[in-house]
């Protein structure tokens, strides 16, 4: 889809596919020096159809199972696995990629069964698992989904009764965070009940499972409507769905809300997973959602308000996903926080507002709205690479602590606990 502007990153040139570059290469299964340019399908057996391969000018073209693969030389040799390559105790590379003759070519190849065989010319021999030339291959990632995940609208998350984990299973056992966590992973927010409203105590709660991270608004924070600092937050207006921190080059990964006190109406948090938004647009529009993954915006916080100045801008799509797969992994969406658009051409501008208003409709269905109202004692951990949020207007006093959590030790707890993350 959007990638095919990029297709020529991940290919080999049609032109090299066919390269009569002649060169007799030992092949040790039949005992025959065959020139490259008679590149043909080599089987591990005879009656085998699990595996077989050929030999062309600069790569190596390899059938496992369902997958047909196509791997080139310098590729193969910069990955080698033994000894003298890579480190196992650390899992490093050990080779000088920069040091591969990028005209390297096998002087011998064998597959059997399991493992692929190479021999250089220098001598080393490179041996590759079968399943893990599968797995690492382009053609493999192309079929494999980084990140697993449930779409939701309110519906499907109500009727998929997603529990809450108690404080202190999550906090002293594996399985109470394990369980957490993949909630987590599945529909990108998760709760956790019976905590003490306190601040001290949501910020242990938020240490279980990442350091926190500190930005321009601290490391812990209360939020009151006391118009502290320059933003819409800090007042008792209605929010309208958004991520945060779109203004940051990264925006953060993870948000943690915990109600500490409301004496008054109101204040129901909204949450809209906005990838399921996302793929609906997909689905009905994919020019539209293409334009939308590929357009760089702006977005910028400017505040003067005491002793807080702070002027920061951040780049990027609305969408971002990944070019391989074309899977979505950022959602970057706040109409509050979005700066000039002038990194985009005038005939361009107004196919990406019809695109940007497709995605907003999607956005504001109310078939799509979840509504929580949060209490003292039950904590929110959103992900805002993903799920947006807001709230209605309130009255009374209302008083939130959280903080922001960094994305990649989330993820890493998540990996330690066996989850695919």
């Amino acid at each position: 889809m959007w990638c095919r502007n990029l297709a020529w990153l991940f290919k080999v040139p049609y032109q090299l596919r066919g390269s009569t570059r002649h060169r007799s290469l030992w092949l040790p299964h039949d005992r025959r020096a065959v020139p490259v340019a008679a590149a043909r399908w080599h089987h591990t057996a005879p009656e085998s159809l699990k595996c077989a391969w050929q030999l062309h000018g600069d790569h190596l073209e390899l059938r496992y199972e369902n997958t047909l693969m196509r791997f080139d030389f310098v590729w193969l040799r910069d990955h080698c696995r033994s000894a003298s390559c890579y480190n196992a105790k650390t899992n490093q590379r050990s080779l000088d990629t920069a040091s591969v003759d990028l005209g390297i070519k096998p002087k011998a190849v064998r597959v059997d069964e399991t493992t692929l065989f190479l021999t250089w010319p220098d001598g080393h021999v490179t041996r590759y698992g079968l399943e893990w030339l599968v797995k690492n291959s382009y053609e493999g990632q192309k079929q494999q989904v980084m990140h697993p995940r449930i779409l939701w609208n309110a519906e499907i998350y109500r009727q998929a009764q997603v529990p809450s984990v108690d404080c202190r299973s999550f906090l002293e056992t594996d399985e109470g965070l394990k369980e957490f966590l993949q909630n987590f992973l599945l529909y990108g927010i998760a709760f956790v009940d019976n905590v003490t409203p306190t601040k001290e105590d949501t910020e242990v709660l938020a240490e279980r499972i990442s350091l926190i991270r500190e930005t321009i608004y601290g490391r812990m924070w209360y939020f009151t409507s006391d118009f502290s600092r320059g933003d819409t937050a800090y007042t008792k207006l209605a929010l309208d769905r958004h991520t945060d921190t779109t203004y940051f080059q990264e925006p953060c990964g993870i948000q943690v809300f915990h109600c500490l006190k409301h004496e008054g109406t109101g204040g129901r948090t909204l949450l809209v997973d906005g990838f399921y938004a996302a793929e609906q647009v997909l689905q009905q529009a994919p020019d539209q959602f293409e334009l939308l993954s590929k357009v760089p915006l702006k977005h910028e916080y400017v505040e003067n308000v005491g002793d807080c100045h702070n002027h920061m801008i951040g780049v990027g799509p609305v969408l971002n996903v990944y070019p391989w797969n074309n899977e979505l992994y950022l959602i970057r969406y706040n109409n509050y926080d979005r700066a000039v658009i002038n990194t985009v051409p005038y005939d361009v501008v107004h196919r990406w507002y019809a695109a940007h208003r497709t995605l907003t409709t999607e956005l504001r269905r109310p078939e799509n709205e979840l509504w929580v109202k949060l209490k003292p004692g039950k904590a929110l951990f959103i992900d805002n690479w993903r799920v947006l949020h807001g709230r209605e207007a309130f009255t009374g006093y209302r008083q939130l602590c959280g903080c922001y959590l960094t994305r990649d030790d989330v993820l890493n707890t998540a990996r330690l606990l066996g989850l695919q993350a």
